[in-house]
């Protein structure tokens, strides 16, 4: 983990809480994703060979979704920039409040993405119904186009740094 001059500042507790609940999280994405498929796709469950798959696949190349993941924790720091711990007068600990309202965030996100077609294609691409490294591949890279779109970002290289920008 990344500790500059100020441990206490929010990014860095913040990023912390997203780096614990990553494992749990990316099992949560993989629900989800299911859900989005069955709600755009198959809202009757009708099982055909496809739907099976999806249901029963637990196994694939986790690389890729982690990757996402890390892309909306970027995200998601980057939307709540400011970096000034707040008074907690509830007793929970700001990594603990943190915790719980990037979950709740990113819980949020995966619904409102799943509503997506370009989304839920690319995700099951790179993992459900993963077949070949240049598919995946391919996938990633729509999935992280399409959601800096969906965010209205725009990722700015300058100088070997990666800069996001509000479009």
């Amino acid at each position: 983990m990344i500790d500059k001059l100020f441990p206490l500042d929010k990014n860095y507790i913040l990023r912390q809480a997203q780096f614990v609940l990553e494992e749990e999280l990316l099992d949560q994405m993989i629900y989800e994703l299911k859900r989005s498929y069955t709600y755009l796709y198959n809202p009757l469950q009708l099982m055909d060979q496809t739907y099976a798959k999806i249901l029963d696949t637990f196994q694939f190349p986790s690389d890729r979704v982690r990757l996402i993941y890390r892309q909306l924790c970027g995200i998601y720091r980057f939307k709540n920039r400011d970096n000034q711990l707040e008074l907690l007068f509830d007793g929970r600990t700001h990594f603990d409040k943190f915790k719980e309202e990037w979950e709740a965030c990113f819980i949020a996100w995966l619904r409102e993405l799943g509503q997506h077609e370009q989304y839920v294609k690319t995700m099951l691409r790179m993992t459900l119904l993963y077949d070949t490294e240049s598919r995946a591949e391919w996938a990633e890279n729509h999935c992280k186009a399409f959601i800096n779109q969906y965010f209205e970002l725009k990722v700015v290289k300058r100088q070997g740094e990666l800069r996001l920008k509000v479009g």
